[in-house]
């Protein structure tokens, strides 16, 4: 569906669904999307974007304030829920080792500066995990006739908009806990380096499936086809 800045609700585009055919929405020649969802030439989604899946948040958070940078029209795709849980689990181990590294230092080793740092820190942890969920609903991208457009970020907005002919190299990374819950990023890199995009928590076979399209589409653009 077409998603109007009031709304801000999204789907997920799902590989598996991207190669039924052209009444159900078919990708044809390099990623072309017909139908319900359409993914011409360029990359842009158009139509109602009905490029149906499960296994991303429904709806981007934006913030309050009428002054906020607001969604523009088009189809908006999420991250997946489970980069949310790999967070939890990586920010949440570091604080328990703050907490017992501060522990040792000041009731066993009489270190009571400890307490300065250690506090310091697992106030700062502790806040990251209260609005991580929140920060993860507020990641984005859409894809349009020339460029792909990633946004996030609640109390500082970021909006950046990558040309598909600026595109030098699509990586894909994962760390072991990403193994471990299928999901990996996916990093643009263009020749400004103030540019780069990192797309996180993006389901393993998505962030494929996008890598291989945009490599497709950078490629022709480079080339003026």
């Amino acid at each position: 569906m077409t998603n109007t800045p009031e709304e801000a609700t999204t789907r997920d585009w799902n590989p598996a669904s991207a190669t039924t055919d052209a009444a159900g929405g078919t990708v044809q020649g390099g990623g072309t999307v017909q139908t319900g969802g359409t993914l011409e030439g360029g990359g842009t989604l158009e139509g109602s974007g009905t490029l149906e899946g499960s296994g991303t948040f429904e709806r981007i958070v934006e913030p309050r304030s009428e002054n906020r940078l607001a969604l523009e029209g088009g189809v908006w795709h999420q991250i997946s829920p489970k980069y949310v849980t790999v967070q939890l689990i990586s920010t949440g181990s570091f604080l328990v080792l703050v907490i017992a590294a501060t522990l040792v230092l000041t009731l066993l080793m009489h270190q009571l500066w400890a307490w300065i740092p250690g506090g310091i820190l697992t106030v700062i942890l502790t806040w990251t995990l209260v609005i991580l969920p929140r920060q993860a609903r507020s990641i984005g991208y859409q894809l349009r006739a020339d460029d792909l457009v990633f946004r996030r970020g609640i109390l500082w907005q970021r909006f950046v908009a990558v040309p598909y002919g600026r595109m030098q190299l699509i990586d894909i990374t994962h760390g072991p806990l990403d193994r471990g819950f299928g999901i990996a990023q996916l990093k643009f890199v263009t020749a400004a380096a103030a540019t780069g995009v990192v797309i996180p928590g993006l389901e393993q076979s998505t962030a494929e499936t996008l890598r291989d399209h945009l490599v497709a589409v950078a490629e022709a653009r480079r080339t003026g086809l």
